[in-house]
């Protein structure tokens, strides 16, 4: 009877200590500068909060400055506010190449992209919370995702959905999907912008989102002190970036990190980020950054796509990339990428890292069909490359080993901007002492986000999943993960041991570089493909590659 009386004792304190509760039939959060109420989902059993803004609208001449925190705009007064509809979505485009030059694509560029059913602002620097109905603590584990789409596209409800994984994993997750500036609004550069502003707004977002959840996720019953930033494709090269932040001096808001495909397309050089800056005020009738902070949304809008589709292809824009993105800008981003990994300049938090198969399938021209065109566009994607450069790359993927044009360039362009990237993020965090897990995804076609939909679903049990028990075996390796920092503690029992990517064994100067291999009906581990001579080159050459 004692033991029956403490156990209700703790539970009533449990439930009271819970600091989202109910309040009128819906679920409330009490920020301290503001209430919100969500909706509650019973069949999922998830509280969601909607469109909570992380930071003051980036509009006027708070365009290309870094985000100001939002308990800053002090006009809140303690009201409470229904946060249950999504917020607009952050200005989207899409690169011109991908709507012109890939068979079964659109057939013209899109100057307006997405459509009447997903509205833009600028005013989108939001973020939204999901978090279980029937929470078992009140110090949850967090993902906070970023997510993908080249940084010139996406949302987090859209891209990364955490319905799925919250479900599963009852009770025990709380999800946090962020929005940020993308296109010219988040990456434009160049020396005016730096002069009067900032380079890399969309990053700062990031991380200012990352600051909040430090300040308020308590209030959701989170953990500040068990966040893991979470990312694939832009999104992973977002993670990637977040991970070397400043030269990594400062105890980041994060403590681990899952990089998924990661996109590290070639950083645009000093001169390509001054014929950007000038191919958009072109566009925008302006001869300024004050002009252009004095423009209406719209024509900003249109400069965004316009400016993509009158520069492809030339210098720093080739087939595949998506024209804006980070830039090195000596502060936030003191390095590229790879340089900051030589030097040490990261934060050492366990990682895990995952490619699909075939990266390079989806940005690789089907057209093209000889090696002058392939040249052609090597040289537009790296213009300070020379002949030596094109003749090895060459020689490390011969013509002969591929049937076609097109799978060749595919292979050379996935091993640039994704899979040597995720070797070299890999063996640094070794390097450095980190936990380290390294995935190569070969199920459901393999193509880049192919591990989607069995992790980021925005209804319950992965519908979109051909194979429902492989998304049951990685939704847990991802949950056991953000819990414990380690895939295994609390893996599917049908899942293999997933092995760190480091360990002692014969081969290499005495270490083998494991990694899990997923194909559709096998999981097996494999030593890792992109610790090889072709990575060895790239990344000997990513002063040459930009990345």
């Amino acid at each position: 009877m004692q033991s029956i009386r403490y156990t209700f004792s703790y539970l009533s304190t449990l439930l009271l200590s819970i600091h989202v509760y109910a309040s009128g039939g819906a679920p409330l959060a009490d920020l301290g500068y503001v209430r919100y109420t969500g909706f509650t989902n019973e069949t999922a059993g998830i509280n969601y909060f909607r469109g909570i803004p992380y930071a003051q609208p980036p509009i006027g001449q708070l365009r290309w400055q870094k985000p100001l925190p939002i308990e800053e705009l002090n006009s809140f007064a303690g009201q409470t506010i229904n946060a249950s509809a999504p917020a607009k979505l952050c200005y989207q485009a899409q690169p011109y190449s991908l709507w012109v030059d890939q068979p079964g694509n659109h057939s013209e560029g899109n100057t307006t992209y997405w459509n009447e059913n997903y509205p833009q602002s600028e005013g989108c620097l939001v973020l939204s919370v999901l978090a279980p109905r029937y929470p078992v603590n009140n110090s949850l584990p967090v993902f906070v995702a970023i997510h993908g789409g080249g940084y010139t596209q996406g949302s987090g409800h859209m891209n990364s959905p955490g319905d799925a994984i919250v479900h599963k994993s009852n009770g025990s997750i709380i999800y946090v999907e962020i929005q940020y500036r993308l296109g010219i609004f988040g990456f434009l550069a160049g020396s005016s912008v730096m002069e009067d502003g900032v380079a890399n707004a969309g990053l700062l977002d990031q991380r200012a989102a990352l600051n909040w959840v430090q300040r308020h996720i308590s209030a959701f019953g989170g953990d500040p002190n068990r966040v893991t930033i979470w990312g694939g494709s832009a999104g992973g090269g977002s993670v990637s970036f977040q991970l070397m932040a400043g030269g990594a001096f400062d105890k980041p808001p994060f403590s681990a990190a899952i990089v998924e495909y990661p996109w590290w397309q070639p950083l645009p050089s000093i001169s390509t980020q001054e014929t950007q800056f000038h191919t958009v005020l072109d566009i925008a009738n302006c001869t300024s950054l004050s002009c252009l902070r004095s423009q209406p949304s719209s024509v900003l809008q249109f400069a965004n796509q316009h400016a993509m589709n009158v520069s492809y292809p030339s210098p720093g824009t080739g087939f595949g990339t998506f024209y804006y993105g980070p830039v090195v800008d000596g502060s936030f981003i003191p390095y590229l990428p790879s340089e900051a990994l030589r030097r040490g300049r990261f934060y050492t938090v366990p990682l895990l890292v995952d490619r699909d198969a075939d990266e390079g399938y989806y940005f690789s021209n089907l057209s093209m069909n000889s090696i002058s065109a392939e040249l052609t566009d090597a040289a537009y994607l790296f213009p300070s490359a020379g002949r030596t450069f094109f003749s090895r790359l060459l020689t490390l993927y011969p013509r002969v080993n591929y049937d076609t044009i097109f799978a060749q360039r595919a292979a050379w362009f996935g091993d640039t901007v994704v899979n040597c990237p995720t070797a070299r993020l890999a063996a640094a965090f070794v390097d450095r002492g980190a936990a380290v897990f390294k995935m190569v995804f070969a199920a459901d076609g393999g193509r880049h986000s192919a591990t989607g939909v069995f992790l980021t679903e925005d209804s319950i049990g992965f519908p979109k999943a051909k194979n429902g028990t492989l998304a049951d075996i990685m939704s847990d390796y991802w949950i056991s993960f953000a819990k414990e920092h380690d895939p295994n503690v609390l893996k599917n029992a049908a899942a293999p041991i997933w092995p760190s990517y480091a360990s002692d064994g014969e081969a290499l100067d005495g270490v083998k570089f494991d990694v899990l291999r997923v194909e559709d009906e096998r999981i097996a581990v494999q030593q890792d493909p992109d610790a090889a001579s072709n990575c060895d080159f790239l990344a000997a050459q990513s002063h040459v590659i930009r990345n």
